[in-house]
């Protein structure tokens, strides 16, 4: 029996990689006009989201989406979550339709394929520079000028222990929502860490369980506000996961 759940995780794997490169080889030449000008980033995000539901149906996954609150249409958010797996991309995508910008890693730019796409539409970071970390900021003032929004996973990656529920939360999505006056909208991610986790030996079918939770305002804060702004957020994000575990 653990033979044929081996001989199964790894052809799930392989399948998802499939996935991710069939939808991007045959929509390349759309893709590659919708990013040749930032204006046409939204076409680029319409196509973004097909790629994103074709993996997640493509793999068995079937999305249950709970909300508090409203995502209006035209504007801008910083969307957060938590991050347990490579499906926390594609799940972000398919349930929200405002057109967003990813602030990631910069090693992802390495994959193929979409390696090529993710370094020309997402803020790409350095976490271990203080220049880059910086730069961030600058270009995604540049990006909520234009009217998107962003999307940071705060705890600054997946982490290495996977009995770690949620992590401690970094800076940067929390003071960049204070300081663009833009409400943050968090959401918990219940299923993705055992449906597919960066363990290789794992993964199946089933559901995905998504709650946006009430939107946090940041309208008149003060810079400092901050850090009770992302302790509140993990706090709501944290106790809906321990619900789900429960």
């Amino acid at each position: 029996m653990k033979a044929l759940k081996i001989v199964f995780w790894i052809f799930y794997r392989i399948w998802f990689y499939i996935l991710m490169a069939i939808p991007i080889i045959v929509m390349f030449p759309f893709l590659f006009i919708s990013i040749l000008s930032e204006k046409w980033y939204p076409y680029f995000f319409i196509m973004a989201r097909i790629w994103a539901k074709i993996i997640l149906f493509g793999m068995g996954f079937r999305v249950v989406l709970e909300s508090e609150e409203k995502i209006i249409e035209g504007k801008s958010y910083m969307f957060v979550s938590n991050h347990t797996s490579m499906t926390d991309v594609m799940l972000m995508l398919s349930i929200v339709k405002n057109p967003f910008v990813f602030v990631g890693k910069k090693e992802l730019a390495k994959i193929p394929l979409f390696g090529f796409f993710y370094k020309r539409t997402c803020i790409l970071v350095d976490r271990k520079s203080s220049k880059s970390r910086m730069a961030v900021f600058e270009r995604a003032q540049k990006r909520l000028n234009q009217g998107l929004s962003i999307c940071i996973f705060p705890e600054g990656g997946v982490p290495d222990d996977e009995s770690i529920l949620l992590d401690e939360f970094k800076d940067g999505a929390f003071r960049l929502a204070v300081e663009h006056q833009i409400p943050i909208v968090p959401m918990s991610f219940a299923d993705n860490k055992k449906r597919f986790s960066y363990t290789f030996f794992s993964g199946s079918p089933g559901i995905m369980r998504v709650k946006i939770h009430r939107f946090f305002e940041t309208k008149n804060q003060k810079p400092e506000y901050r850090k009770t702004l992302k302790e509140d957020v993990r706090q709501v994000i944290l106790k809906q996961l321990q619900e789900y575990n429960a």
